[in-house]
C-alpha cells in the first residue's frame, strides 16, 4: 500500500477538497490509505470553542456556529442539495459536540481539548469521504480512534504500537482506498487522544509501518522540502533528496514540513518518504530515504518563534553542577517544557524553551527558591545546518543576539528583534 497524508490547507474550502480527488485521478488511488487533517484553520477555531468553555464564556455558542457556519459552506458548495446523506452526518457530529459540552464533568483542560479538537478530523474525514463516494469514487471511512491505542497522556499521547499494529493489521482492507484521520488515537477507556499539533504526519508513518507500506507521501503546498521557511527566509532552494538523518536532524530542530516523530517508525522499515506539491503533482518533489545525500548541498534554516530563554544562576555563586542540572531537568520535564538548546558556565545554566503548556509562571516560582531567574520572553531561534559565516551573518543581522551556540555541523543563535 501507499499512505498519502492532506493536511489542513489542501482541504481548506470545496476546490481544494476538489483539488485532492483531481490528484489521486493522477497519481493513482488503489492501494492508498489516505490520512486527512482538519480542514483549514478548524483547530484554531475549535481552541476558541475550547477557551469559551472552560472559561464559561458567553460566547461559547457563537463559536460553535463559527465552526458549523464554515463546514455548511463547504458542504454546500461540495454538493447539489441538502439531501445528501453527508449533512446529517455533519449534523450529528456537532451534536455529539453539544452533549460533550453540556454532559462533561471533567475540570482535566488537556482531556477536554482533546475530545472537542479532535471533531475537527473527524468532520474532514466525512466530508471527503462523502464527495469521493458522490464523485463515484469508491471507499472505506476508518475511524482512526479504532485503530491507534495510547495511553492518556492527553494532547501528547505516546502510541501503544503492539494493541496499534494488530488493531491495524485486523481491520485495515488493503485493496480499499482508506480514508481516516491524522493526530487522533483513543485510550484504554476509548477516550479521544491527540498525538501532539501537527501529528497528521505522524499518523501516516504509524499505517505505513503498520502496514509495511510501499511509501508514503505528505502533500503541501510547497513543491518539497525547501532548505528554510518562504515565510521568513527570501530565496528558499527546494531539496531534491535527504537521507532519513538529516530529515531527522531537520525536524528535531523544529523544521515544521516533516513532524519529528514521522521519521524514526520509516527509517526502521526503510519505508522511503516523499514530500510533494499538491498543486502540481507529478512534479518529484523530495525524497527522504536510506543514506540519500542532502542534495543540493546546502546551508539549511529553521526559525523557532515566541520562545522562552531561561537563565538561572546561584544565589552564592557556587558552581553549578550534575545534581543541579538534573534537578533542573526533571522540573523542565515536570512543566512539560520542551528544550531547544542549553548553555551552561561555572556558576549559571541557560535554556531556550517551548512553554507549549503555559507553566512557565508556576515553574519558575519553584526555580527560585534555589536559584536566581532572568528570563526573556518571545526571542526567536534561529538553527542553521551546514552553517558558514556569510549564512549566520544573514541571519543575525539587524537582530540583538542574545545566544550564539556552535557545533560541527550546526550553529544556533536566540535572538530578539533589534
Amino acid at each position: 500500500m501507499k499512505v498519502f497524508k492532506f493536511g489542513g490547507a489542501s482541504v481548506k474550502d470545496a476546490d481544494g477538497i476538489k483539488n485532492v480527488y483531481s490528484v489521486l485521478d493522477q497519481v493513482g488511488h488503489d492501494d492508498v490509505l489516505l490520512v486527512i487533517s482538519a480542514m483549514g484553520k478548524t483547530t484554531n477555531a475549535l481552541e476558541v470553542v475550547i477557551k469559551n468553555y472552560i472559561d464559561k464564556s458567553a460566547e461559547l455558542q457563537a463559536s460553535v456556529q463559527e465552526v458549523k457556519k464554515y463546514h455548511n459552506q463547504i458542504l454546500m458548495d461540495l454538493f447539489e442539495d441538502d439531501k445528501n446523506e453527508v449533512f446529517a452526518a455533519v449534523n450529528k457530529i456537532f451534536a455529539d459536540l453539544e452533549s460533550f459540552l453540556k454532559n462533561n464533568k471533567s475540570p482535566n483542560y488537556n482531556f477536554v481539548y482533546d475530545q472537542i479538537v479532535s471533531l475537527g478530523e473527524i468532520m474532514s474525514t466525512t466530508i471527503v469521504s462523502h464527495y469521493f463516494n458522490f464523485r463515484g469514487l469508491k471507499n472505506q471511512w476508518l475511524d482512526v480512534r479504532e485503530f491507534i491505542k495510547t495511553d492518556n497522556n492527553y494532547r501528547d499521547a505516546s502510541v501503544d504500537w503492539d494493541q496499534t499494529q494488530k488493531n491495524i493489521a485486523k481491520g485495515v482492507k488493503k485493496k480499499n482506498l482508506n480514508i481516516t484521520q491524522g493526530f487522533l488515537g483513543s485510550d484504554e477507556n476509548n477516550f479521544t487522544t491527540t498525538l501532539g499539533r501537527e501529528g497528521s504526519d505522524y499518523t501516516a508513518a504509524i499505517f505505513a509501518y503498520c502496514l509495511n507500506a510501499e511509501s508514503v507521501t505528505i502533500w503541501k503546498d510547497v513543491p518539497g522540502v525547501l532548505n528554510a521557511d518562504p515565510r521568513y527566509f527570501e530565496n528558499a532552494i527546494l531539496l531534491n533528496q535527504i537521507s532519513y538523518r538529516e530529515a531527522i536532524e531537520l525536524a528535531f530542530y523544529g523544521a515544521t514540513v516533516i513532524h519529528p516523530k514521522t521519521l524514526q517508525p520509516l527509517q526502521k522499515k526503510e519505508i522511503p518518504l516523499y514530500v510533494k506539491s499538491f498543486i502540481n503533482p507529478l512534479l518529484p518533489g523530495t525524497s527522504v530515504s536510506k543514506g540519500a545525500d542532502l542534495e543540493p548541498h546546502t546551508s539549511c534554516f529553521i526559525v523557532k518563534k515566541n520562545q522562552l530563554l531561561i537563565s538561572l544562576s546561584s544565589l552564592d555563586f557556587s558552581f553549578i553542577m550534575e545534581e543541579n542540572i538534573s534537578e533542573i531537568f526533571l522540573l523542565l520535564h515536570k512543566y512539560k517544557m520542551k528544550v531547544h538548546l542549553i548553555q551552561n558556565s561555572a556558576i549559571s545554566f541557560s535554556v531556550c524553551v517551548d512553554d507549549k503548556f503555559g507553566n512557565f509562571t508556576e515553574l519558575k516560582n519553584i526555580l527560585s527558591k534555589k536559584f536566581q531567574v532572568t528570563y526573556n520572553d518571545n526571542v526567536s531561534l534561529y538553527t542553521i545546518r551546514h552553517f558558514n559565516e556569510k549564512s549566520a551573518g544573514a541571519v543575525a543581522q539587524n537582530k540583538e543576539v542574545l545566544v550564539r551556540q556552535i557545533s560541527r555541523e550546526t550553529m544556533q543563535i536566540v535572538t530578539k528583534e533589534a
